[in-house]
């Protein structure tokens, strides 16, 4: 018994003491936590320098885009070739993909020799064998009669600049097939093919490498897999990288996956302080670690220096199996290194404290190595303690990854088809444009006209705003602005000949109740709101002219005479439509008998608008809302004005254009959508441009077609949120903040959250190129019924070109990032030979009421004094 003890106590000091030998001989291969640090700091300022594109011919670190867009969501299905090329031997699979999600793949595959005549021959002769044996699979297989697209992994260094495509930069692996190098193996593979037409009918959709391949199909078993390493013969990783970071490739929006190459980090001399001088005599993988260490251990170990040709002693097995586990926990403690750089930028990419993420492994040596996988782990776990990380061993992963790699873009492809189908409804022809500014004009002659305004649907309403500021104007004027929830009582301050002007104000709620109860009750709430201002102010006796800036379809007999034609804008009081809103206020100020008020003017918010810009710049003739409403008010020759008598100067019309198309002259552009809109709406049939245009309805028209896609299983895996199911939910606002090129994807993904919408990096971008037609086809459309405006004026005035000025309001033009542009590029296309300049109203509402109510304060003066 004795005796068991000493030789165990033997043995024991005997590892120790090779261990300790070994350990001070390789002292320089272990890495602290410090330098993987520092080293993970490296390999992260190589991918940014690999990423960008004047630093990345000196990037060790290469960051090749493979244009790989998009993960599996669940929903690939069909049948799939993969060819996989790269070894002695090389493999085509077909590859079943279930449908409903159930991520099920069942796979059929064969091998064919690549016999050294072909792969050193010619090259056309090489594809010709490949197509044949992919023939071959093909009869085999029963499968001559069906269109199957093919993914090809291809082993060999290629540079490509979209996913079908691939240029060979160098063979490797003993390949040397001439006339290859510097052309695209897709198109080479693809005229080899053309043999077989009769049996083969293959569309090559996608080319990657191995790692790639990895990825994808690890990425079809767990959504939250954005990473691929393989540490095996070769070694390397990839990722999906957002493309704005991507100097290389044009375009911003989306991911793609970056094949880093990572293999080559340190060719430029920035790893020199670790390496050591058996990595300068030695090739690393001649130690072959990961066969060196099985269960036997030791007796493993001897029978493989036998082989070899030596006669180990115990201690030199010993020594040898500590030397292969301090190699290889290095090479894995690198791995780990440059395997958190990724992690932590994608992390940070995504904007997040803690991130969540699968890692997509491969390799023989991660495979078969006993310690290194959990050698891994832990280091990349330590070095990124913010970032949860799983790992997940991949099945076949380059076969059945170019296979997934090409489910993928067939589905992506199929569900592009689609969305641009859906689109396309949404863009607008040149010839169309010009239709609808033609169709404008007649509609604007119609309304002009005595005998033909009734049948008009833009119905052109006088105002009886004769004249625009000059600078003369001056005193206080008291403006009310009404054309929303939120109403408005202001002190306007006008000084005479300095073109100042100074305002208070104050905003008073208008409660749905009072929207949608009786006439008398709205107005007498908008009197307690004035006589609240007035004490606010201390102005509760004086006696000031008033402007009312009324935002609703109003006949107008005078500049103080309003007749309500009917409420838009969810307004609903009774006992209104019909009656003069200007003796309606009145009768309640009356009914109040605490003050008595001039209403000297009665004016909408177009109107305003352009008498605001007006006090500025003289050659403002036209106004312009584009906001929640939209409308457009210009100043026309009155000798054009059948319904008002007189020929001399001026006048203001309101046109109303909301109509425009209520007759039916733009249904060839209205989509299933724009019916959708306006069938729920408060007014269906009615205000057909304005739903077409206006702020009130885009973000409705794009909720409509979101739900549509999502029911056809574009978007949002095919799930609608109950929050999208409810009307009105997609604010215009959300238009306007998701278009923002300052707006990352992830940001617009959080907008989407909000709304109940789990959306993908593929989503969001599909959602902001909706939003993107349907504010586009606004603005164009805006443009061109504008056209038509300033190329009356200049004929009016028979002017071969003409300068004028519109003035412009409204949250839309103001707010959208690329509304102001499209409408006004579209406007110079349309009317050519006018010079328009745009200028933002200050106030139009409440500002241009008091200088309408100044401007005809000061006319009146004038007659009485004539």
């Amino acid at each position: 018994m004795f005796a068991v003890h000493l030789m165990a106590f033997y043995f024991t000091k005997l590892k120790e003491d090779q261990i300790k030998k070994v350990d001070r001989f390789l002292y320089h291969m272990r890495l602290s936590d410090e330098t993987l640090l520092d080293i993970m700091a490296r390999f992260q300022a190589e991918m940014q320098k690999g990423l960008g594109k004047d630093t990345n011919p000196t990037a060790s670190v290469k960051m090749l885009p493979t244009f790989v867009r998009a993960i599996p969501d669940g929903s690939e299905n069909g049948e799939f070739l993969s060819l996989d090329l790269g070894g002695s031997k090389f493999r085509v699979l077909k590859v079943q993909v279930s449908e409903e999600g159930k991520r099920n793949v069942q796979m059929e595959s064969q091998f064919y020799p690549t016999p050294n005549e072909i792969i050193r021959g010619n090259g056309t002769e090489l594809f010709e064998y490949v197509a044949d044996c992919l023939a071959d699979f093909v009869r085999t297989k029963e499968l001559m009669q069906k269109k199957l697209p093919l993914g090809l992994t291809f082993s060999f260094p290629c540079k490509q600049t979209k996913l079908e495509e691939g240029v060979l930069l160098s063979w490797t692996k003993k390949f040397k097939a001439r006339g290859v190098q510097g052309t695209d193996v897709v198109s080479s593979l693809t005229n080899a093919m053309r043999k077989h037409k009769q049996d083969l009918d293959v569309d090559i959709l996608a080319l990657v490498n191995d790692t790639v391949g990895t990825m994808m199909t690890c990425a079809y078993d767990d959504p939250y897999c954005e990473v691929g390493v393989i540490i095996g013969t070769g070694t390397n990783a990839c990722y999906m990288e957002d493309m704005s970071n991507i100097e290389l490739v044009e375009g911003d929006e989306g991911r793609m996956c970056i094949n880093t190459e990572w293999g080559a980090f340190g060719d430029d001399g920035a790893l020199e302080d670790i390496r050591t001088e058996f990595d300068r005599e030695l090739d690393l993988g001649s130690l072959n670690p990961g066969k060196q260490l099985y269960k036997e251990g030791l007796a493993n170990t001897r029978e493989i220096l036998t082989d070899l040709g030596l006669e180990p002693s115990e201690a030199d097995c010993v020594a040898v199996q500590h030397v292969c586990t301090v190699v290889s926990f290095r090479s894995a403690n690198l791995c780990a290194a440059a395997l958190a750089a990724i992690l932590t930028r994608l992390r940070e990419n995504k904007k997040l404290v803690r991130l969540r993420t699968t890692v997509g492994m491969d390799g023989t040596l991660y495979k078969i190595h006993p310690q290194y996988p959990k050698r891994l782990h832990k280091v990349v776990r330590k070095l990124v303690p913010n970032c949860d990380v799983r790992f997940l061993l991949s099945e076949s992963g380059s076969t059945k990854g170019a296979a997934m790699v090409t489910a993928v873009a067939s589905r992506v492809q199929a569900q592009r088809k689609q969305i641009d189908k859906v689109l396309a409804l949404f863009r607008l022809t040149r010839e169309q444009l010009v239709g609808v500014r033609d169709k404008m004009r007649v509609e604007l002659e119609y309304g002009l006209k005595r005998d033909t305004h009734w049948l008009a649907t833009v119905k052109m309403l006088p105002t009886y705003v004769c004249g625009m500021p000059d600078g003369t104007e001056k005193g206080k004027f008291l403006a009310l602005d009404l054309g929303g929830t939120n109403f408005r009582v202001l002190l306007v301050k006008i000084r005479s000949g300095r073109r100042s002007v100074r305002m208070y104000n104050k905003i008073f709620a208008i409660p749905l109740e009072i929207m949608q109860g009786t006439g008398e009750e709205l107005f007498d709430h908008i009197v307690q709101c004035i006589a609240d201002f007035l004490d606010y102010m201390g102005l509760k006796g004086a006696q000031l002219p008033l402007g009312f800036t009324f935002s609703f379809p109003c006949r107008q007999a005078s500049i103080d005479k309003g007749t309500l034609i009917e409420w838009t804008k969810g307004f609903k009081a009774t006992d209104c439509e019909g009656e003069d809103v200007v003796d309606m206020l009145r009768e309640a100020i009356k009914r109040r008998n605490e003050f008595d008020l001039d209403i000297v003017a009665v004016v909408n918010d177009t109107v305003g608008t352009m008498m605001t810009c007006g006090y500025e710049d003289r050659n403002c003739e036209v106004g312009l809302i584009a906001g929640t409403g939209s409308n457009m008010c210009y100043m026309e020759e009155m000798r054009n004005i059948e319904l008002v008598e007189g020929d001399e100067g001026k006048m203001c019309i309101n046109t109303e254009w909301g109509g425009f198309g209520d007759n039916g002259c733009l249904d060839d552009i209205r989509t299933q959508y724009d019916k959708e809109v306006d069938e729920g709406s408060l007014n269906p049939g009615k205000q057909r441009y304005e739903k077409m245009t206006s702020g009130m309805y885009l973000g409705e028209i794009v909720r409509q077609i979101l739900i549509d896609l999502t029911k056809q299983g574009l978007l949002f895996r095919g799930q609608i949120s109950e929050r999208l199911r409810t009307r009105g939910i997609f604010e215009t606002k959300f238009l306007s903040q998701i278009e923002s090129d300052r707006l990352a994807l992830l940001q617009v993904r959080r907008i989407l959250q909000q709304l109940g919408l789990d959306s993908t990096c593929e989503d969001s971008i599909v959602v902001k190129e909706v939003c993107g037609a349907v504010s586009r086809r606004a603005a164009e459309l805006y443009g061109a019924g504008l056209a038509a405006i300033v190329e009356k004026r200049r004929e009016d005035q028979g002017f071969e070109h003409l300068k004028i000025t519109v003035g412009v309001d409204g949250t839309l033009y103001k707010l959208h990032p690329h509304f102001s542009r499209i409408l006004q590029e579209t406007v110079k296309e349309l009317a050519p030979r006018c010079d328009v300049t745009f200028m933002l109203s200050e106030d139009g509402s409440g500002k241009g009421a008091a200088l309408i109510t100044a401007v005809a304060k000061r006319l009146q003066q004038a007659r009485r004094e004539n």
